[in-house]
C-alpha cells in the first residue's frame, strides 16, 4: 500500500464518521455550539500528538510528555498566581503574562534537555529514559502543588485556551500553526530529513556524516515545547493548573500517531495523517458523548476502531505485495 493511501483511507474514515454522526443527531452535532466545542477541545490532545510523533518517528517514544506538559504548566501557573492582584493592570497584565508563558517553556526546555540528553549522548533506551522522567516530573508536580490546583489568574490569560478569532476558536488556530510548523520543519528541513533517515537506519545516517546526537537532542526538546504549549492551553481553557490535567492524553496521542500512520518501528509519519487521526477521535468521542454513550464505551469505540484501521492497512499491504510479486514473477518468466 502506498504511503499516501494510508491518508487518504484515514479521510475516508473521517468523512464517513462525520456524515454518520451528523445523520444521528443532527440538530445537537452539527450546532455551532458544538463544533466550536469540538474544534476547542481537540488542540490539546492533537498539539502533544504533533510532539509524540516527531519522536516515534526517530523510532522512540516519550512517555513523559503530559507530565512535562503538567509541570511546565504549573511552573508558568506559579508566575501568574503570586503576580497577579487587583492592582495589576494593562501592560502589566501582559507582561506577567509573558513572563509565565516564558517560564513554562523554559521549564518544558528542561524536561526536554534531560530526555534528550540521556537518550542521545548516554545512549539508554528511549522508554526507559521517559518511564523515569515521568514519575520525576509526576512528583515534581504533586510536590509543587500538594496535589491542589494553582488559580488565580489574570482574565487576560484566558484567551489562550478560550478566546475567538472570527468564530475560529484561538486554540484551533494555534494548533494549525503547529501544525504547518512541523510539517515543514519535517519535510522541507535538513533536519526533518535527518529524522526520517535516523528513524529508517541509525547506523547508516551516523556513518552519512549527520550528527545523530543532536537530531534525537532537538526531537525531545521539541517535544517538550509541544507539551508545553499544550499546556498553557489546558491552564488558560480551565483557569487553574492540576497535576492530572491531561495524564489521559499520554495513551491517546500514542494511538492518534500510530492511527495517523506513522511507523511505530520509525522511520515514516506525517502531519496531515495525525491531524486527520486526531479528527476523527474527536468526532467520534463528541458525537457518542451527544447521543449519551457512557465514556468507557467510548475509549473501546476508539480501541476498536484503531485496531480495525491497523487492520485495514495490513490486509491491503499484504494484498499490494503479492501482486508486485505477482508482477515480478511474470517478467521473470517473460525475460525467460
Amino acid at each position: 500500500m502506498s504511503k499516501t493511501s494510508k491518508e487518504m483511507i484515514l479521510l475516508y474514515v473521517f468523512v464517513s464518521l462525520f456524515i454518520l454522526m451528523s445523520l444521528i443527531s443532527p440538530s445537537r452535532f452539527l450546532s455551532l455550539q458544538n463544533l466550536q466545542s469540538m474544534a476547542s477541545q481537540l488542540p490539546e490532545l492533537g498539539i502533544m500528538a504533533l510532539g509524540m510523533m516527531v519522536v516515534i518517528i526517530t523510532g522512540g517514544i516519550d512517555l513523559s510528555i503530559t507530565f512535562t506538559a503538567a509541570l511546565s504548566g504549573i511552573a508558568g501557573a506559579f508566575v501568574l498566581s503570586s503576580g497577579y492582584n487587583a492592582e495589576v493592570a494593562g501592560a502589566a497584565v501582559l507582561l506577567l503574562i509573558m513572563k509565565a508563558v516564558l517560564v513554562a517553556l523554559i521549564t518544558a526546555f528542561i524536561c526536554g534537555l534531560i530526555n534528550g540528553f540521556l537518550v542521545s549522548y548516554v545512549g539508554v533506551s528511549p522508554i526507559l529514559v521517559t518511564l523515569g522522567t515521568m514519575t520525576l516530573f509526576e512528583g515534581l508536580s504533586i510536590w509543587l502543588t500538594k496535589g491542589g490546583a494553582i488559580s488565580g489568574f489574570p482574565e487576560q490569560y484566558q484567551w489562550f485556551g478560550n478566546g475567538y478569532l472570527l468564530f475560529v476558536p484561538v486554540p484551533l488556530l494555534i494548533f494549525v500553526t503547529l501544525a504547518v510548523l512541523t510539517g515543514v520543519l519535517l519535510e522541507r528541513t535538513a533536519w526533518g530529513r535527518s529524522v526520517y533517515m535516523f528513524g529508517c537506519n541509525p547506523v547508516a545516517t551516523y556513518f552519512s556524516g549527520i550528527n545523530t546526537k543532536k537530531v534525537v537532542m532537538f526531537v525531545y526538546l521539541y517535544a517538550a515545547t509541544m507539551a508545553a504549549v499544550a499546556a498553557l492551553i489546558m491552564t488558560s481553557r480551565y483557569n487553574s493548573a492540576k497535576v492530572d490535567y491531561g495524564s489521559s492524553y499520554l495513551l491517546q496521542s500514542v494511538a492518534i500517531v500510530v492511527l495517523g500512520g506513522t511507523d511505530i518501528a520509525g522511520g515514516y509519519g506525517k502531519v496531515i495523517g495525525t491531524v486527520i487521526a486526531v479528527g476523527i477521535v474527536q468526532v467520534l468521542s463528541s458525537g457518542l458523548n451527544l447521543i449519551g454513550i457512557n465514556r468507557f464505551i467510548v475509549d473501546v469505540t476508539i480501541g476498536a476502531l484503531l485496531i480495525a484501521v491497523l487492520l485495514l492497512n495490513y490486509l491491503i499491504s499484504t494484498r499490494n505485495q503479492r501482486k508486485g510479486a505477482k508482477k515480478e514473477q511474470n517478467k521473470m518468466s517473460i525475460a525467460v
